[in-house]
């Protein structure tokens, strides 16, 4: 196979408020910080063990304004999108890295109940795919065929 991949699928919570940047021509950058928790039990002490790894999230323009309106502080969220690294130079001229998950799609995971009135959709930033809604699906799985075997 001579193609590659990029692709990251991340759930986790949301560490912080999104951090929202506008610019003239009407686009728009959010980017807020994720936590992914790894829990097991260490095998000499017995103890459960905890390690929360931090995910720099990058969202743009439709994408970032929903997440702002309807995502808070400890929401939980699934995130697809791809790595990229950002290389700049601090305020003493050294080179410094920030690698970052541009998102492309996401949905929200926290409960309508906990998080306040959140859509009932995902949302993505790529162009919509046809898939059937909600209610079609749930339409079309009430429906029975009586030639069915079973």
């Amino acid at each position: 196979m001579s193609g590659t991949l990029n692709k990251v699928m991340l759930i986790g919570h949301t560490g912080d408020e999104i951090k929202m940047h506008y610019f003239e021509g009407g686009g728009s950058i959010g980017r807020f910080p994720l936590a992914t928790n790894e829990t097991y039990t260490n095998r000499t002490t017995g103890e459960r063990v905890t390690n929360t790894e931090w995910h720099n999230i990058v969202m743009r323009n439709k994408a970032a304004e929903i997440c702002e309106k309807y995502l808070k502080k400890g929401d939980k969220i699934y995130i697809e999108g791809r790595l990229k690294t950002r290389k700049w130079q601090d305020d003493q001229g050294r080179d410094r890295y920030s690698t970052e998950v541009q998102c492309t799609d996401f949905t929200f995971l926290t409960p309508k109940t906990e998080s306040g009135a959140m859509p009932e959709h995902t949302t993505s930033q790529q162009p919509a795919q046809s898939s059937p809604s909600q209610a079609q699906v749930e339409e079309s799985i009430g429906e029975e065929d009586d030639d069915l075997p079973f």
